[in-house]
């Protein structure tokens, strides 16, 4: 991994129980948009913590029960194909961070959300941050989470699936998984309204 900047640990300085979210799987052909919230300790650090996107699997794998074992609370939100087609993906994606904040056991008093748009959660404010994940140490862990959960998922779809390759690709666009739509027509957890060849 290259070298970056170390991760910024809080957005304000006013001590609001501060929350990251973000969420994985926007981008597939197939399987669900998974969410993770997390609330971390002010002091925590690790220093392999950073976007998801930038890491190993074996890094994140290695990341993930230390997150999840160090977090004041976290929570996964996972919002299912069918439901990505009935209201489409940037609306599954927000709903999948507010499962992911239904599920946490602590209310956090602050949202700090990876990207550029995001719908109200109740009455907690949010502050909406591109490459958030690479930015805030909360984000970056809710995207660890967000990841390993999600790919956790299409591993045990690719044994209930076998031959879409879901193991390797995890549902997204690779040539080899649009081939495989091509000779095998979608699966049942293809989302349907994508463009899937």
């Amino acid at each position: 991994m290259k070298e970056h900047a170390p991760l910024r640990v809080s957005f304000g300085e006013d001590g609001r129980l501060e929350c990251g979210c973000d969420e994985a799987g926007r981008g597939c052909l197939a399987g669900p948009v998974v969410a993770a919230a997390v609330i971390l300790p002010p002091t925590f650090y690790h220093p392999l913590l950073f976007d998801s996107k930038q890491l190993s699997e074996h890094q994140r794998d290695t990341l993930r029960p230390i997150i999840e074992e160090a977090a004041l609370a976290w929570g996964v939100g996972i919002v299912s194909p069918e439901e990505i087609d009935e209201i489409n993906i940037l609306q599954a994606s927000f709903l999948a961070m507010h499962r992911a904040i239904d599920d946490l056991l602590l209310r956090p008093e602050l949202l700090l959300i990876d990207g550029n748009r995001f719908k109200p959660y109740h009455d907690i404010p949010h502050e909406c941050i591109v490459k958030g994940d690479a930015t805030f140490a909360s984000i970056a862990a809710a995207s660890i989470l967000a990841k390993t959960h999600r790919d956790e998922l299409m591993l045990a779809e690719d044994a209930r699936y076998p031959g879409y390759g879901f193991a390797g690709h995890k549902g997204y666009p690779t040539p080899a998984h649009r081939r495989t739509i091509a000779d095998l027509g979608p699966s049942p957890i293809h989302r349907m309204t994508f463009r899937l060849v």
